[in-house]
């Protein structure tokens, strides 16, 4: 998987931010719902499954146009770790709690006895399906892809598979 996953994101969130929030200013700071996630999947490297990851983060209460400042950090069962910061957006679908969501998150990855990605600093995009509940909880499937977008010459990527749980927090 190249940077397919990051491109689709940043297109969807460039068109969400010129209809949605541009007549109100494109990227003007709004409240967002702090949410906790926690998230378990399967680790795909090669096109093989390789074990397993959990993941929690933490959304902040904030958005510039769609893009909510956000932070994660995960850890496999083959003690892999990765840690970063970013940005993610969410796009309603219908008024019944459907979403898509998005992300795009630079970080830190210590390969542990996980895979050699070919250096530490590893961009983590997303792309998911969820629902959100009365509460303002969500339950999603996310597929995300790992790699150092080519900084380095070994660039092999790494893939996720996982189920997400989040609370909101406000």
């Amino acid at each position: 998987m190249d940077g397919t996953l990051a491109a689709i994101y940043l297109i969807a969130s460039l068109f969400d931010m010129g209809m949605t929030h541009c007549p109100q200013g494109c990227l003007t700071r709004e409240a967002a719902p702090a949410r906790l996630s926690v998230q378990a999947g399967d680790v795909i490297f090669q096109e093989d499954s390789i074990g397993e990851e959990v993941f929690l983060g933490y959304d902040l209460n904030h958005a510039y146009g769609p893009f909510q400042p956000t932070v994660g950090l995960s850890v496999t069962d083959q003690r892999a770790g990765w840690i970063g910061l970013g940005v993610k957006s969410r796009f309603e679908i219908g008024a019944g709690g459907l979403f898509a969501e998005g992300s795009i998150m630079p970080g830190y990855y210590s390969a542990g006895d996980g895979p050699d990605l070919g250096g530490t600093l590893q961009i983590r995009s997303a792309l998911g399906l969820g629902y959100e509940f009365g509460n303002g909880a969500t339950v999603s499937v996310l597929y995300d892809h790992r790699s150092n977008a080519d900084t380095r010459a070994r660039n092999p990527g790494l893939e996720t598979l996982a189920i997400r749980y989040q609370v909101a927090l406000d």
